[in-house]
């Protein structure tokens, strides 16, 4: 195991930068994950640590050594793709085993390795298999276990559950945390799904536009967001942002969907026209726009727990103001209360 670190981490393609300025810390056995939408630069920042990308300024460190210019092979990292990348005409066994035949372990030691990462992963009855003979999560356990018998000092994960359906991603993250329980190796973890980062970090980078906007707890970020892009993007649906005025300036109001509760019209802070409604069993959604003079027109969501008639037309709501977060409008960032 060891910690990585990234000190002023750059990545630029002729003129264009990518990544500006990355700094961040990984403890010895964390869980991070590095969430952002498409094209923030967090597989980037992951293929820079794997060696699959150079560095252009800066320094990443695995376990204290400086890994700028050391090869893939020599910076003691596992990684685990998207795509699987099984060798289709191998067995499950052999998959697992290829990269410890080419490093040339011992045939002992190569079989006490498959067979402990297929114990942990629920493999050992598919070891003869191909992988046209297993599911996708399946395929998925193979090239974990392909990872774990390197027996690395970090895990490298890229998106690894984004080509499964809905139901075996859910099923994956537990494996997934089930797995860095009993292994405890570090983890970067990247995906652009923040429910998947929400479940799975110790702690999270929320990249935008190659910066990391914010880094924390998943529950320090989604309480105390420190700019409306994270706001906007951690949380289903995302922090409703509403134009107001606080002390003779301009500002952006940030209440959660959860913290609106509906009201009688003369206790009501906001009125909500509304637009949509999606109930979704446990809870109901409402979307709509603000009515009022007050931020006139932006657009609200509010989770509920009992069902709405969208007829009604109009939904009356109050928030408890030591629940709302406020922010400036030019920069963005998070205003201190």
């Amino acid at each position: 195991m060891a910690q990585i670190s990234f000190r002023g981490v750059r990545k630029s393609y002729g003129a264009l930068q990518v990544i500006h300025g990355v700094s961040a810390e990984v403890a010895d056995g964390e869980f991070v994950v590095i969430v952002g939408p498409s094209g923030c630069g967090k597989s980037t920042l992951l293929r820079m640590v794997a060696g699959l990308e150079t560095i252009s300024a800066g320094e990443i460190s695995i376990g204290g050594r400086v890994v700028n210019r050391l090869e893939p092979k020599d910076r003691d990292i596992a990684m685990v793709f998207q795509n699987y990348a099984l060798y289709p005409h191998m067995t499950v066994y052999d998959n697992m085993a290829y990269g410890l035949k080419i490093r040339g372990l011992a045939k002992a030691d190569i079989d006490a390795r498959v067979k402990r990462a297929a114990e942990i992963l629920e493999l050992g009855s598919f070891l003869e298999r191909r992988p046209r003979q297993l599911s996708g999560g399946q395929r998925q356990r193979v090239a974990m276990g392909r990872a774990i018998v390197r027996e690395p000092a970090a895990f490298l994960f890229d998106e690894p559950l984004s080509n499964l359906d809905a139901k075996l991603r859910v099923q994956m993250r537990a494996e997934l945390q089930a797995l860095h329980r009993r292994l405890g190796t570090t983890s970067l973890y990247v995906t652009h799904d923040q429910v998947e980062a929400m479940t799975l970090a110790h702690r999270m980078i929320v990249m935008n536009a190659g910066r990391a906007e914010q880094i924390g707890a998943p529950l320090e970020v989604y309480a105390t967001p420190a700019t409306t892009f994270v706001a906007g993007f951690i949380g289903s649906p995302p922090m409703n942002l509403i134009p107001a005025q606080r002390g003779g300036r301009e500002v952006l109001l940030g209440v959660r969907p959860e913290h609106l509760e509906p009201c009688a019209a003369g206790d009501a802070m906001l009125t909500v026209d509304i637009d949509l409604v999606e109930p979704l069993g446990s809870d109901t959604l409402v979307y709509g726009h603000l009515a009022a003079a007050s931020g006139a027109g932006a657009r609200v969501a509010v989770r509920l727990h009992e069902s709405v008639d969208a007829r009604t037309g109009r939904l009356s709501v109050r928030y408890d103001p030591a629940k709302v977060h406020y922010f400036d409008p030019q920069s963005g960032q998070r205003i201190a209360t």
